[in-house]
């Protein structure tokens, strides 16, 4: 299959746009990642990045509240948006005659939102009535992805928790946020993909007859988040009423996700480990020991593996019965990482591993709006929209020797240790 062809445009406010044709079906994708996210938010202020996403969805300069959602709606499309630690994101996917309203939508809240003492006031109180549902009144709440950080890593902005504290949202003012909208959503601080059935001449004059207008202003120099690695094991315990059992979360870093040579190794042994019946940990823990329930790896806290900086964690979380030690959960898991990293992982093996996550990723960039989602993520963090179809290969290459090599790395003296006590019993 050929490779797609990518077209770049960057506006003289600062704005890089990607543009990537595909008339294969009448519809359209537009998505605008900013660089902000968790781990940009003031001290003080935990969980702000998460509410100005919700604040950019209450209106704008020519829209009232709610409108750009039933704009969206009314032309036959979908709309959403999310906050990650390194990037939010906003995007929709419509059909093709109406990528003209979607440019138009997006600039008008780029540009002129509406931050207003009500719309503050009021997406206060939906952020805290969604920690209230997803991790005060929810079992496992904020496990391991918020309460696993603060064990692996030592500086505020790695560690702290970016749901946000109630105390941080209730103190948080109007000039809070048209502070935090001046600093870090800049359209230089942006980029903005637009994807699917149209001709690229014609999708460039809409971006610039929408966007030229938004006034450009300073980008923030992005801060390198980067920290010292753990020479030790480091310890925690979340005690959890609601959970019927008990729990272990075990974290370890891993070399910079944009040093892909040395990152993607960790990729393939997380699927070895626990994607599939036949993965390793599965197999040990849940159906020949029956140690654990259920077993999962992942790279990211928020399980992003390809779009995410450094520093960046492996996690491996299990979930076991309150008869069976946490320690011995762990103790397998090392004698499975250590038999992977002593004897290495056969080569029908890596071929199964390397063929599930070629799939996975495959199949992903056949739909349009995930397509343009990875491609926004890739340009915004890599400035590489083309891995977006360069990714399957890169992992085909992985070798049996550097599985090894990761895997050897990730050793208990090292890592970060998470028990979560079910019912407020002791360890």
């Amino acid at each position: 299959m050929a490779s797609p062809t990518y077209e770049r445009l960057k506006l003289r406010n600062g704005l890089r746009v990607v543009l990537a044709p595909d008339r294969s079906a009448p519809v359209v994708a537009v998505a605008v990642y900013y660089d902000v996210g968790i781990r940009s938010e003031p001290q003080g202020r935990t969980g702000f990045a998460h509410l100005f996403e919700h604040l950019m969805f209450q209106g704008s300069a020519s829209l009232g509240k709610m409108e750009l959602v039933n704009q969206i709606s009314a032309s036959g499309g979908v709309l959403n948006g999310s906050t990650r630690l390194d990037y939010t994101n906003y995007y929709e996917m419509l059909p093709s005659n109406a990528l003209d309203r979607a440019l138009f939508l997006e600039a008008d809240r780029m540009g002129w939102p509406a931050v207003t003492e009500e719309n503050l006031a009021n997406q206060i109180a939906v952020v805290k009535e969604e920690i209230r549902v997803n991790v005060l009144n929810e079992p496992y709440g904020g496990f391991p992805w918020l309460t696993l950080a603060p064990v692996l890593y030592e500086s505020w902005a790695n560690a702290h928790d970016g749901y946000g504290s109630f105390e941080d949202l209730s103190n948080a003012s109007l000039d809070d946020a048209r502070d935090f909208f001046d600093a870090y959503y800049a359209p230089g601080n942006a980029v903005l993909v637009v994807a699917g059935d149209f001709e690229a001449d014609q999708a460039a004059e809409l971006v610039h007859r929408h966007f030229d207008a938004v006034p450009r202003r300073a980008v923030p120099a992005r801060p390198d988040f980067d920290e010292p690695w753990p020479t030790s094991q480091r310890r925690g315990e979340q005690k959890d009423d609601m959970a019927p059992a008990p729990a272990v979360a075990l974290g370890w870093r891993v070399p910079d996700p944009a040093d892909l040579d040395a990152y993607l190794p960790y990729v393939v042994v997380a699927s070895a480990l626990a994607t599939g019946d036949a993965s390793r940990l599965r197999r040990r823990l849940v159906q020949d020991d029956r140690l654990a329930t259920d077993v999962g790896a992942h790279l990211g806290l928020m399980e992003d593996a390809y779009d995410v900086r450094n520093p960046c964690p492996f996690v491996i979380e299990a979930h076991h019965p309150g008869e069976v030690s946490t320690d011995r959960v762990v103790a397998a898991v090392d004698e499975e990482l250590d038999r992977l990293a002593t004897d290495g992982i056969a080569g029908d093996e890596l071929t199964r591993v390397t063929a599930r996550l070629r799939y996975a990723l495959l199949a992903s960039s056949d739909n349009l709006l995930r397509r343009t989602l990875n491609i926004a993520s890739y340009e915004q963090q890599r400035g590489r929209a083309e891995l977006t179809h360069e990714m399957p290969d890169l992992l085909d290459q992985v070798t049996a020797e550097q599985v090894a090599d990761a895997a050897a790395s990730l050793g208990p003296d090292v890592r970060a240790r998470l028990d979560l006590v079910a019912g407020g019993a002791s360890s």
